[in-house]
């Protein structure tokens, strides 16, 4: 039997992977990359960013430190114009990453320590962790789209009333 933290974390990291998709298949390519400001970062940056983030904490998650030597995560923020299936490419391989261990994990796994830049944590605080930073990232991603695509949006949830 799988443990109910498991089913539940499962349940909400899918529910903002498809927030996140669903702001994706609204956009052109060029919305996908367009940036508020030199110091903001487009929808491409911070899905790079959090495959980026997938690919380091989650590859031989009990065996190295979540925190890869091979992991630039400067060059995640950095602007590389992204067509959407190759940002989806990316994004697909950051997920599946991630769920493979999450798929695979015991309820006894959960209380094994695992390192992020050399710092302990159990699996359920880094599965936390990653409940916490995934949707905040998410939400900026749909906020980014919600500008880009100005009165022209479908919200995502239950739309405003319109008088």
């Amino acid at each position: 039997m799988q443990n109910e933290f498991l089913i539940s974390a499962k349940q909400q990291f899918e529910y903002y992977k498809n927030l996140a998709e669903k702001t994706f298949s609204r956009l052109t390519d060029e919305q996908l990359n367009w940036k508020y400001n030199e110091e903001s970062n487009s929808i491409a940056i911070i899905a790079k960013h959090m495959v980026g983030n997938m690919l380091s904490r989650w590859t031989d998650v009990f065996t190295t430190d979540g925190e890869k030597e091979w992991r630039m995560r400067d060059g995640e923020f950095e602007e590389e114009l992204l067509t959407r299936v190759v940002l989806l490419e990316k994004w697909e391989r950051g997920w599946q990453c991630f769920y493979e261990v999450l798929d695979n994990l015991s309820v006894e796994d959960l209380d094994r320590t695992i390192y992020i830049r050399k710092e302990p944590w159990t699996v359920t605080a880094a599965i936390n962790r990653q409940l916490a930073h995934y949707p905040y990232h998410v939400g900026q991603i749909v906020f980014i789209g919600k500008m880009v695509c100005d009165a022209n949006w479908e919200s995502l949830s239950i739309p405003k009333k319109v008088k």
